[in-house]
């Protein structure tokens, strides 16, 4: 794959994060799974992971944010089936009990302490039904009011067993009472109801408890023990005793009807209805009834459940507790309507007889703020088709629903039915009540507290709806009407008055200074402001300004008089001194909008620019430009001249970067030379110490710096540097001075003169260019032996085509 595509591969489909942490989860825990000894060899013994790897099998995958789906799936492709599933959920059930019945005890009693007697059924989440409540998330199907209930895993109405002993509570089998005695003796018993339904202790006779409430064994309990504890519990008699409920039993109850998963299931003894409903999944949200749920117990129904007295109020009157072999019932929904657009809670609920759409509408919340109540939409359906009817308000209270309506409720308009508004030139503009006192133009701006200082009197625009929403414009003089010379206007609904400005209809006042002032800048015009102000406004005159000659350039006016046709604006000039002051007949000048004024600067008055020169001079450093006649030469003066070990030869001037080529040493044997530069601000001379070496550089067999040599020529150096390569151009040879200038090789007929050589020089010989080069000796006889043989073939040709003709 070339980079191109492995770029564009990388702009496709970006993985998002958490994601991929999601899934290097669900590796970790496949791996984990993997290496528990037994488990992926076998997978149909999931008993054989024990409870603390079990523990962290869930903590990996709580940690990783895993859903009971995917935490399923991760199991399921080590060879998991759905019993090992449903196994590791039962145990892990049981382990969390255990820990939060420890996590209850008190460390120096355990006799007191309640616990939950045999296994309790457990809610399976199966793969199936992770699946198919992912379907029903994602269709567009209305919601189930009360649907979600059931669905979540943090509310499951499990019974606290660390409540005080209910009042009412029927024993039975697998039942424990804890016997206290205390006073002039002590004892304790632990007595567990036989299946029989006694309990025994002592060598007393056994006592049948079961299907009493725990008040009325408490009562045949102490009566038997008074054989053993003469006077227990009368008064005097110095000795006590209390029956209260330790571990308790499981009892089994049966769901039925239009229920998820329904079954017989195990709950505790002190369960109620809710918790069983929770077990079996709740109502089946596409059939089952939330409102008609039927308990029944021994063949006869003892409490109607409606869900929505909890999910509306909160009320668990229905919630009673459950008794063995009880059986829940969840009936077929009667009346199902849909409430949809600008309600609280859109979804689908359930009415019962006697009740009107107002109660619909209370189970949804009521109307959101934005919601269109002066009458509602429904959609009924009819034995062949659809029929649409609209419900006004009156109709709400008594209008009954029938089963598939589908009612919406649509949103207000986005329009006043009583607004009027004002903008522009008055004192509050905004939006006002028509009607409130306000139905006409004067009223209105009245309200708006009047008109402004700037307002435009002459002109005012109505703006008024038509009645095909198109906007008509209704010009009126403000002036008059609030004068009322003219007559009032009514208002509509919807009218807006705009009231100008006399700057909308004008250019933004300003006046502009500019030259020798500290702060140059465009400023607003005010009235009555004089020269002298502006220039106080820009911060006063700069140091080199001339104050003695200000300019204004004003605009001329199309009604402008006494003046030329040549002349396009016109000018006014000033003496100002620098305290501001101006003479009588200049004070009265007052500046008027789009005035410019300049402010010029002192002919003479410069800021410093400065030259560098450094290396071999007297006193090198940064020196000021002293006049505009200034010259190199000059200034080299004015450094104290040259040291000693100066290299006039090799001296390098440069201008704004870029190095120029000079002959110091000619320049200052005749100031007069062409080379002798004026100086400007930025120019530098280096002036260096005379260089003992020489640089050979291009076409040469081994380019290197040799030492200067007094009596070397050209030639000499380029033989220090091995000679010519086969390639060089030595007609081309150059030389580059320390300064510089350059030299390249001359030719006269056959004679060659070459440059010189100074110290500093740099020797360059140039390289043929590749589509320039020479042909060898070999290459030449080739050439001339394939012209020959094609001569000789040419010519037999024509002595042929001769002889034919």
């Amino acid at each position: 794959m070339n980079g191109s595509k492995r770029r564009r591969y990388l702009l496709i489909d970006p993985y998002p994060v958490h994601l991929l942490f999601r899934h290097l989860t669900v590796l970790s825990i496949l791996l984990f799974l993997v290496s528990v000894p037994g488990v992926a060899q076998q997978p149909t013994r999931a008993d054989q992971m024990s409870d603390e790897q079990l523990i962290q099998f869930y903590q990996r995958a709580q940690a990783g944010g895993l859903t009971e789906m995917q935490i399923e799936q991760a199991a399921m492709s080590q060879g998991y089936t759905l019993t090992d599933i449903a196994r590791m959920r039962q145990r892990m059930a049981r382990i969390r009990q255990q820990q939060s019945n420890r996590a209850g005890q008190f460390s120096g009693d355990t006799l007191n302490n309640r616990m939950q007697q045999g296994d309790l059924s457990q809610r399976q989440f199966s793969l199936l039904d992770s699946l198919n409540q992912l379907r029903r998330d994602t269709s567009r199907r209305p919601v189930v009011f009360g649907a979600s209930l059931f669905q979540g895993t943090t509310l499951t109405f499990e019974p606290n067993l660390r409540i005080a002993t209910p009042r009412n509570y029927v024993l039975g089998p697998d039942d424990e009472l804890v016997v206290d005695i205390f006073g002039n003796s002590a004892e304790n018993f632990r007595l567990r109801i036989s299946p029989e339904g006694t309990v025994r202790m002592l060598n007393l006779a056994p006592i049948f408890v079961s299907g009493l409430t725990i008040e009325q064994a408490e009562q045949r309990i102490i009566g038997r023990l008074r054989q053993a504890y003469q006077g227990l519990n009368r008064p005097g008699s110095g000795t006590s005793a209390s029956v209260t409920l330790g571990s308790i039993r499981s009892i089994r109850v049966t769901l039925v009807g239009e229920v998820v998963r329904p079954g017989t299931y195990t709950i505790s003894s002190l369960a109620t209805a809710f918790n069983a409903l929770y077990l079996a999944g709740g109502p089946n949200p596409e059939t089952g009834s939330f409102r008609t749920i039927q308990v029944m117990r021994n063949n006869r129904v003892i409490r109607t459940i409606d869900l929505y007295d909890y999910l509306l109020r909160a009320d668990r009157k229905d919630d009673i507790r459950l008794l063995d072999q009880d059986v829940i019932r969840v009936n077929d929904y009667g009346t199902r309507v849909e409430l949809v657009g600008q309600v609280k809670r859109p979804a689908v609920y359930e009415t019962r007889t006697g009740e009107t759409l107002r109660n619909v509408l209370a189970f949804a919340g009521g109307f959101t703020d934005r919601a269109y109540t002066f009458s509602i939409t429904l959609r009924r359906n009819t034995p062949r088709e659809l029929r649409i009817s609209t419900i006004t308000q009156e109709q709400i209270e008594s209008f009954v629903p029938q089963s598939g309506d589908k009612y919406t409720v649509g949103e207000i308009l986005n329009r006043y039915e009583n607004r009027v508004t004002v903008s522009g030139a008055v004192m509050r503009p905004g939006e006002y009540a028509f009607g409130d006192g306000i139905a006409s133009v004067r009223s209105l701006i009245d309200r708006a507290e009047g008109l402004r200082k700037d307002a435009f009197l002459n002109r005012a625009v109505l703006y008024r709806e038509r009645p095909n929403t198109d906007l008509e414009a209704i010009p009126f003089d403000v002036g008059r009407l609030m004068r009322n010379e003219v007559e009032d206007i009514p208002l509509a609904r919807q009218d807006s008055i705009h009231i100008y400005s006399v700057r909308d209809l004008r250019e933004a006042y300003s006046v502009i200074i500019q030259g020798a002032v500290n702060r140059p800048d465009t400023f607003q015009f005010v009235s009555n402001m004089s020269v002298t102000d502006l220039i106080a406004l820009a911060g006063g005159f700069q140091e080199g300004a001339t104050p003695t000659r200000v300019e204004v350039a004003r605009r001329i006016r199309e009604d402008t008089t006494s003046l030329t046709g040549r002349e396009t604006i016109r000018i006014f000039q000033f003496d100002i001194d620098r305290e501001l002051r101006l003479n009588a007949a200049d004070s009265r000048f007052l500046l008027r909008p789009f005035d410019a004024v300049y402010v010029r600067t002192s002919p003479q008055y410069e800021v410093q620019q400065n030259v560098f020169v450094g290396g071999e001079v007297q006193h090198p450093g940064y020196y000021a430009i002293q006049s505009r006649v200034e010259r190199i030469s000059d200034i080299i003066r004015r450094t104290g001249g040259l040291k000693p070990g100066a290299f006039l030869v090799g001296a390098r001037f440069s201008r704004r970067g870029n190095a120029i080529a000079t002959d110091l040493r000619a320049i200052l044997e005749d100031p007069g030379v062409s080379g002798n530069l004026l100086l400007e601000a930025g120019d530098s001379l280096f002036i260096p110490k005379r260089p003992e070496v020489v640089t050979i550089e291009g076409a040469v067999l081994n380019p290197s710096i040799v030492s200067y040599s007094q009596g070397f020529r050209f030639m000499d150096y380029v033989t220090q540097a091995g000679g010519f390569t086969d390639n060089a151009r030595q007609k081309r040879a150059y030389v580059v001075y320390s300064n510089g200038l350059k030299d390249r090789t001359k030719r006269f007929l056959f004679f060659k003169k070459r440059p010189r050589v100074e110290p500093g020089s740099t020797v360059i010989v140039p390289f043929e260019p590749l589509d320039d080069r020479r042909l060898t000796p070999g290459e030449r006889i080739g050439i001339i032996s394939v012209i020959g043989t094609l001569t000789v073939t040419l010519a037999t040709v024509v002595i042929n085509l001769v002889r034919l003709f």
